[in-house]
């Protein structure tokens, strides 16, 4: 399948400032990306130097396989969804999804056909004659997405589209925006600060931080092997817990630093001698019955929703552990934790950059002296 959008060593500079920093990213068409990542991260001005709304500084853009570096917004045939709507508020909805239809001239009877197809297939038929100010926030931005398949683009671009919606509507409104994108086969690149809509939505997630694509891949490919502690620190909810850890003496335990040394079996070689950091997602973190677990501290705070409890320790650093159902333990008690050898993470402290496997013959082999 080909690439529909395909960035080369791209780069942005605003003034000294470096935006985007040799961006590389192939976007294959029908595919689902979300650029993620914390405020700041480069991920809006990248998906506004696709649409042309932003002037790359180096690099190529291809759209649909033609060279689109320097070709302005209008034709590029790009649609974008912004996060404040930008519904024209003297029009009526039908009056809104046809505007760049009449403004090409297109005849009043095939705009209204248009409309009305358009309208059928996001559930707005009932609203057509109605005013943006007669709307609720998520029938607004129902009526932003359908301006936008209006125009049967290249792809799709959201500009994080359902910050301005309440918790509730959003989880409504991101399945309704998978569904229309598998209706319509459709390519969609998508920018959230949120990674929950980035791993429920996406076929495909950028992970960027500071201007540089940290990781990219399929969601459950960044959650199993984040290749640094941003990127595992960023994707997962409750968030990573990261312990200072050295090798154990027999190359395939990690020591914990939790204020006293704990230890922890692995299963796979860790290099000796070397400052590493221990990844272990709170989900993955059991309670288990004293004399099993091979983590043991206190109960600093239980936090419940009913459905889960979240139990946070009084070590330094702290770990959160989620539990299915009630919390077995009470602020006070002493806990022990087992976590399964093959979900712990490991880092390089001093890089940060994820650590796989070792030989054993060189994980066992003494420091020389």
């Amino acid at each position: 399948m080909m690439n529909q959008i395909e960035l080369t060593g791209v780069n942005k500079h605003y003034g000294a400032y470096h935006a985007l920093k040799n961006i590389d990213l192939k976007i294959r068409k029908g595919s689902f990306v979300a650029l993620v990542g914390p405020s700041g991260c480069g991920k809006s001005t990248l998906l506004r130097s696709m649409a042309g709304l932003e002037r790359i500084t180096s690099g190529d853009l291809l759209i649909a396989g033609e060279t689109m570096t320097n070709v302005p917004p209008r034709k590029r045939d790009l649609a974008m969804v912004f996060q404040s709507y930008a519904l024209y508020p003297h029009m009526t909805v039908e009056e809104n999804l046809t505007y760049s239809l009449r403004i090409r001239g297109v005849p009043k009877a095939e705009c209204r056909k248009a409309a009305e197809e358009v309208a059928a297939t996001t559930g707005l038929t009932p609203l057509l004659k109605r005013y943006p100010r007669e709307l609720s926030g998520g029938q607004r931005q129902r009526v932003a997405m359908s301006r936008a398949i209006i125009r049967h683009p290249k792809a799709f671009l959201f500009d994080e589209p359902l910050s301005n919606l309440d918790a509730a509507l959003r989880v409504h409104m991101r399945k309704e925006i998978r569904a229309l994108h598998d209706r319509l086969g459709a390519t969609s690149v998508y920018v959230t600060h949120d990674q929950i809509e980035a791993m429920t939505m996406a076929d495909h997630v950028v992970v960027m931080r500071q201007g540089v694509i940290e990781q990219q891949g399929a969601p459950l490919d960044l959650y199993d092997r984040p290749v640094n502690r941003f990127v595992a620190g960023f994707i997962g909810s409750p968030a990573m817990n990261f312990v200072p850890a050295t090798a154990g003496a027999d190359g395939r335990s990690l020591v914990l630093d939790l204020g006293t040394p704990q230890t922890i079996p692995l299963d796979r070689a860790v290099p000796a001698g070397r400052p590493l950091i221990a990844g272990l997602r709170p989900e993955h973190l059991t309670v288990v019955p004293e004399g099993e677990g091979t983590i043991r501290c206190r109960v600093a705070a239980v936090e419940s929703t009913g459905s889960n409890s979240y139990i946070t320790t009084d070590s330094r650093p702290e770990i959160v552990l989620v539990t299915n159902g009630r919390s077995p333990a009470a602020v006070g008690d002493v806990i022990a934790i087992a976590i399964p050898p093959g979900q712990i993470h490991v880092f390089d402290a001093e890089s940060e950059m994820r650590i796989d496997a070792v030989p054993q013959a060189v994980a066992a082999t003494p420091a020389m002296a």
